[in-house]
């Protein structure tokens, strides 16, 4: 496979912060991660739904498992955009660590983030999250006593547009002409045509919504998908329930804020024998 080679290289920096390495808890968190994944298994599965890399000419990209491990840093510790990840790794010394970046190395451009996302489908990110969290099953960490579904808005890399435009814009992905460059070849990265808009606590919002399932005993992401963020809370939580289950161990508890209490989610909940774990709306008399 022909990806970038980032050489391991002690840098001054690198040995200057040895000394202060053992009170840096993000750190010690991450390296314990890292030490604890066997990563070559997700290393294959990414090589298997990755489409580059795969030859020798052209500019070599980053290998898809350092993409995808940028990825999981984004979901852990809550970052909102591309822009603001690429920010992050470059000025966090654990997040560098995770990913076995010497210090003075740069991070991948924000755009990479985006386009990695696209070229791998979300039913590999799916099996691939699936994968790791059976690693941490085997190893004695229970994923399954109880599960929390939320959301969040995730800004857009691309510029708002209006509701009208993007419509237009869809129109025109649907036909072959509007998948081609100026040149004739496919396009490798195009407008985000999923954004939309919504409103939150009064404010517009333009980009995403990431539906998301964390286990509650020790946080890790148990499921996440990326709708236009005008799409409602509530129809969501079966979805993240079930796909939850990453081992034979059912689920016990699904917690929730009141936009998904409702008969439909409560009844789902009944006929799974989950405990409900819903925050109940104020009902008028």
């Amino acid at each position: 496979m022909a990806y970038k080679k980032i050489d391991k290289y002690f840098s001054f920096a690198d040995i200057a912060i040895q000394n202060n390495a053992d009170k840096n808890r993000s750190l010690i968190f991450l390296n314990k991660i890292n030490s604890t994944i066997d990563w070559y298994p997700v290393q294959e599965m990414l090589i298997k739904f990755y489409p580059l890399g795969k030859s020798n000419e052209g500019e070599r990209p980053y290998s898809p498992l350092l993409l995808f491990k940028c990825m999981l840093l984004q979901k852990w510790f809550q970052i909102k955009s591309d822009p603001e990840l690429e920010s992050q790794i470059n000025d966090r010394i654990s997040f560098k660590s995770f990913l076995d970046m010497p210090l003075d190395y740069p991070s991948p451009d924000h755009s990479t983030f985006s386009r990695f996302r696209k070229r791998l489908s979300k039913d590999a990110m799916i099996q691939i999250n699936s994968l790791l969290l059976k690693q941490f099953y085997k190893q004695g960490i229970s994923i399954n006593k109880g599960v929390a579904v939320d959301a969040r808005l995730v800004k857009s890399a691309s510029k708002p547009i209006s509701n009208k435009q993007i419509e237009k814009l869809k129109q025109g992905l649907d036909t072959l002409g509007g998948k081609l460059d100026k040149n004739g070849n496919i396009k490798k990265f195009a407008r985000d045509h999923e954004s939309n808009w919504t409103i939150k606590n009064d404010e517009p919002h333009y980009g995403f919504k990431e539906h998301a399932s964390v286990d509650t005993d020790h946080g890790f992401i148990l499921f996440s998908h990326l709708t236009p963020a005008s799409h409602h809370d509530s129809p969501y939580f079966p979805r993240a329930v079930i796909h939850s289950m990453h081992t034979d161990e059912k689920i016990k508890t699904g917690f929730g804020d009141k936009g998904y209490d409702g008969l439909p989610n409560r009844e789902f909940l009944a006929m799974n024998n989950i405990t409900m774990g819903l925050c109940a709306r104020t009902r008028s008399m």
